[in-house]
C-alpha cells in the first residue's frame, strides 16, 4: 500500500511541470541559435532557396513560444510560492525574446535574398563578425539560463557593449561606402537592415541574461551596463 500523501504528488507533478517548461525554453533557445547561424551561412553563400527555408521555419520558434506561454499560465493557477512566480515571470519573458531572436534571424535571411539580386559586396563579409558576437550572446545567456547561474548572466550583459561597438563600426563603414559610389547604396542598406537586426539580437540577449538574474536574484539591483551603440549620434533611425 503507497504511503505518499496526496500533497506529495502535487508538488512532484508541478515540478515536472516546471521542468518541462524549462525544457521548452531550451529547445527554443536551441532552434533560435540554429536558425541565427544558418541565416548568417546563407549571407555568406548566396543561397536563395536556403534562406526561404529559414523563414519557413521561423514558424516552429512561433508554435513553441505558444506552447509555452500555454504551459506557464497553467502553472501559474497552480498557486505559486515567491520563488515560483520568479520562475513564471521569467518563463513568460524569455520565450518572448526567443521568439523575437527567431524573427530576427528570419529577417537576415529575408534581407539576403534581396541583396543576393546586386553583385557581391564586400563589406557583407562585416556580417560575420558582428554574427558570432550575436550567436555567443543567445548561447551563453540560454547557458545561464539552463545553469541559473547568475554570474554567467551578468558576462552576457556586460558584453553587449562589445557587440553594440562592433555594429556601429559596421555601420560607419557601410555609410562611407555609400556616399562613395551611389550604385552601392542598395546592397549597403540591406546590409545596414541586417546589421541592425543582429544588433537588436544582442539586445533580447541581454533581456535573457537580465531574467535569468531576475530569478536568480529577485529584486536584487543590477550593476549598471555599458552600451557602446553610437549610431543614434550619426543619423541611424
Amino acid at each position: 500500500m503507497s504511503t505518499t500523501q496526496p500533497h506529495e504528488h502535487i508538488v512532484k507533478s508541478y515540478d515536472e511541470e516546471q521542468r518541462a517548461v524549462s525544457e521548452e525554453i531550451l529547445r527554443m533557445g536551441e532552434i533560435a541559435v540554429a536558425q541565427l547561424e544558418a541565416a548568417l551561412d546563407v549571407v555568406e553563400r548566396r543561397d536563395d532557396q536556403a534562406a526561404r527555408r529559414i523563414i519557413a521555419n521561423d514558424e516552429a520558434i512561433d508554435a513553441l513560444e505558444s506552447q509555452t506561454s500555454h504551459d506557464v499560465m497553467h502553472l501559474a493557477l497552480r498557486g505559486p510560492m515567491a520563488r515560483d512566480l520568479r520562475v513564471i515571470l521569467s518563463s513568460l519573458r524569455i520565450p518572448i525574446d526567443l521568439e523575437r531572436i527567431g524573427d530576427y534571424a528570419a529577417n537576415v535571411a529575408k534581407r539576403s535574398i534581396a541583396l543576393n539580386t546586386a553583385p557581391p559586396v564586400p563589406h557583407a563579409t562585416g556580417l560575420r563578425p558582428l554574427g558570432q558576437l550575436a550567436v555567443r550572446q543567445v548561447r551563453d545567456a540560454m547557458a545561464a539560463y539552463r545553469d541559473n547561474d547568475a554570474d554567467k548572466a551578468l558576462q552576457v550583459r556586460a558584453r553587449d557593449a562589445e557587440l553594440d561597438a562592433t555594429y556601429t563600426a559596421l555601420f560607419r563603414e557601410l555609410l562611407t561606402y555609400m556616399m562613395e559610389d551611389a550604385r552601392n547604396i542598395t546592397p549597403s542598406t540591406h546590409l545596414l537592415f541586417m546589421a541592425k537586426n543582429l544588433e537588436r539580437i544582442g539586445d533580447h540577449a541581454t533581456n535573457i541574461a537580465e531574467n535569468v538574474w531576475f530569478l536568480v536574484k529577485g529584486e536584487e539591483v543590477l550593476p549598471p551596463r555599458d552600451k557602446r551603440d553610437e549610431t543614434s549620434t550619426t543619423g541611424a533611425a
